[in-house]
């Protein structure tokens, strides 16, 4: 008998979480479990990704719409409406998308899908939820809200620090077995196959050094921060180039502030790239503006390129750059940004030791083992 599984998830859209959830999806074995993804928006680069075997079901059809305009109105209220009325009326969804459908396991795969896991009117189901987040920076998450993830059979959690988060606030031995720390499933022979295709749209400047940053453009990843060092290092007769790979809700602010600063013509957003790794083996460095994380995969990336690494000391980093060993870990500020890069840009020597390492690095989570781990979860449920 197949396990029948319901993944929730609000869409396919570029972010880290989602190519998780697709990768981990591409290495299941078709033979051992019966999956429906519901998204909640029929959008996003990696829905070409899913295996055919997955029934990918939505709520809405069409893109996400990120604008105000007063056209395209209409559309984003009824969505916000219908979507809300499902989440507070559970069995019309289930009875009528769903048609009733008996699921072993309820998965969300990302926190904001708490409640609506948390609401099925499937009583016998075990109910699974994966967090990508440090949640502790993320607003209204309280200590009682925090504390309602211990409602769920297992809670998979992608790093360290998270997961110290969740046995400090566990009322029991209990709650305490209910966290599991699950490394993400990335693909590394996929990023050094990608790596070696040709960049298009920009070009590299060798008389310069670039600094890449790949990631949904959201005031968390911090390219405000990121290009206002840019502008004070330019000012003290620092020449460089930055380069942010992503797209997202605040691509047109952070555009904005880059002309306000007056750097067009040293910093370039590219947009979004479904292969961003020839751009990352180009540049000369790596950096890590985030304000917080969970566990950023985007390092992953960066280490397995060799690349030479600037990041702030967020969720997960410390974890992924063995204390400092494999890159530079700056303090989390606008301050903490200008010392990093300004080091690279004076003292490039400096970062010597961080390739000797990297050279001879082998990363502790391998695809296989992390999807097998959350197959044993999946199984022993």
């Amino acid at each position: 008998m197949k396990k029948k599984i319901l993944i929730r998830i609000g869409s396919l859209r570029h972010g880290g979480a989602e190519k998780v959830l697709v990768t981990f999806l591409k290495n299941l074995p078709e033979d051992k479990y019966e999956v429906d993804l519901l998204l909640n928006l029929h959008s996003g680069k990696y829905l070409p990704d899913v295996p055919d075997w997955v029934n990918v079901m939505f709520l809405n059809r069409g893109e996400m719409i990120t604008t105000n305009r007063p056209k395209d109105l209409p559309k984003k209220i009824y969505r916000v409406v219908y979507q809300q009325l499902l989440k507070k009326y559970p069995k019309i969804l289930y009875k009528r998308k769903l048609k009733n459908k008996q699921y072993d396991i309820e998965f969300a795969a990302i926190h904001g899908f708490m409640d609506e896991v948390l609401n099925s009117p499937l009583k016998s189901s075990k109910k699974l939820m994966w967090i990508h987040n440090d949640l502790t920076q993320v607003s209204g998450y309280t200590p009682e809200k925090m504390r309602r993830f211990f409602n769920y059979d297992k809670v998979m959690v992608i790093s360290e620090k998270i997961q110290d988060t969740f046995l400090s606030l566990a009322g029991n031995e209990d709650e305490k077995h209910k966290i599991v720390r699950i490394y993400n499933p990335l693909d590394t022979e996929e990023i050094l196959t990608k790596a070696e295709k040709p960049v298009i749209n920009y070009e590299f400047d060798s008389s310069v050094p670039t600094f890449i940053s790949v990631g949904t453009v959201f005031p968390q990843k911090g390219f405000d921060r990121l290009l206002r060092v840019h502008k004070r290092l330019l000012n003290e007769g620092l020449p460089h180039k930055v380069l942010i790979v992503g797209d997202g809700y605040d691509f047109e602010n952070v555009k904005k502030l880059k002309s306000e600063l007056g750097i067009d013509e040293t910093a370039t957003m590219l947009g979004f790239t479904d292969n961003p790794y020839p751009y990352f083996k180009k540049a000369d460095f790596y950096i890590l503006s985030s304000r917080y994380e969970g566990f950023p995969t985007v390092l992953f990336e960066a280490i397995t390129l060799k690349k030479n690494i600037i990041a702030t000391d967020v969720s997960g980093v410390s974890e992924m750059l063995e204390n400092g060993k494999l890159g530079l870990i700056t303090e989390n500020s606008e301050d903490g940004i200008y010392n990093g890069m300004k080091q690279a840009l004076t003292n490039p020597e400096s970062f010597y030791s961080y390739q000797d390492q990297l050279r001879h690095y082998e990363m502790p989570f391998s695809l296989g083992n992390s999807v097998n781990s959350i197959m044993q979860i999946i199984d022993n449920l």
